[in-house]
Formats: structure tokens, C-alpha cells, sequence
């Protein structure tokens, strides 16, 4: 196995990037709206096996004071190999310049992010297009 890192999101396959998400599994991130995040992030970062998008990852920052990690994802195939790890590593490189670094985790995977020294928020609140599905996942609590 031989990953290409690149950060570049000119050669990116919108399409296969969707795909990727949905077996990470991530949920079903619409082609057109990925373009338009990872557009907008300040940072990315992409893992390609023998030209085979793999892993992908984003910040969306302001430049100085917050970034946010998110949409980290490996396909099932490439995970258990560091990737994930490696990806967060390059973004929290690229976000060192920031005040602080928020990041929304998938359920289940707070113990990871521990190990980079992120460490649960007692103040953060959310605002859900699908309360009633946040709750039911467990993301948003209503106390």
C-alpha cells in the first residue's frame, strides 16, 4: 500500500468522494454539497491508494481564532491502518495557528480524539435540520 497525500481539491471526484462517506460509514453526503464544503474549508486532506480515494478530511476555519474538524473519513477496506490518524495529524498541523480546534465526533469515537488532547465541552450546543433524528442518535440531548 503506497497513499498519496494531497490537500488539493482540484483533482478530487465529488462522486467518489460521496461514495467514500457512505462506506465509512458517514452518512449519504450529496456530490454537490461535498464540492461546495470542502470549497469552503480552509483546510483538506485526501489519501489516494493506487489512485483510489481512500480517506479525506476538513477544517473549516477562519484563519485566527476557531477551526472545526470534521468529516473525517476512511473506507472500511484502508481502516485499522492509521489513516484516520494520519489525516487529523496533517489537519491539526495545518490548524496549529488557531485559538482553539472544536471538533463534532461520530458517537463511539471520543476516546480517539482523547488521545490528540481533545477533551469534552460543556458548553456546546447544536441546532439540528432533524432534531428528532440528532436525539434519537444520541448527538443532541434535550436537558
Amino acid at each position: 500500500m503506497t497513499i498519496i497525500w494531497t490537500d488539493d481539491r482540484a483533482g478530487v471526484d465529488w462522486q467518489e468522494l460521496e461514495a467514500l462517506y457512505r462506506a465509512a460509514p458517514l452518512g449519504n453526503k450529496n456530490a454537490d454539497d461535498l464540492e461546495v464544503v470542502f470549497g469552503n474549508s480552509m483546510f483538506c486532506c485526501f489519501a489516494r491508494d493506487n489512485g483510489r480515494l481512500v480517506g479525506a478530511g476538513r477544517v473549516l476555519a477562519d484563519g485566527r481564532d476557531c477551526a472545526y474538524l470534521c468529516d473525517v473519513a476512511v473506507l472500511p477496506s484502508h481502516q485499522g491502518l492509521g489513516l484516520g490518524k494520519q489525516i487529523i495529524e496533517r489537519l491539526l498541523a495545518q490548524s496549529k495557528s488557531h485559538a482553539k480546534i472544536i471538533l463534532y465526533a461520530v458517537a463511539g469515537r471520543e476516546p480517539l480524539y482523547a488521545k490528540f488532547g481533545f477533551l469534552r465541552m460543556k458548553t456546546a450546543m447544536a441546532i439540528f435540520r432533524n432534531r428528532q433524528s440528532a436525539i434519537e442518535k444520541g448527538l443532541l440531548s434535550e436537558n
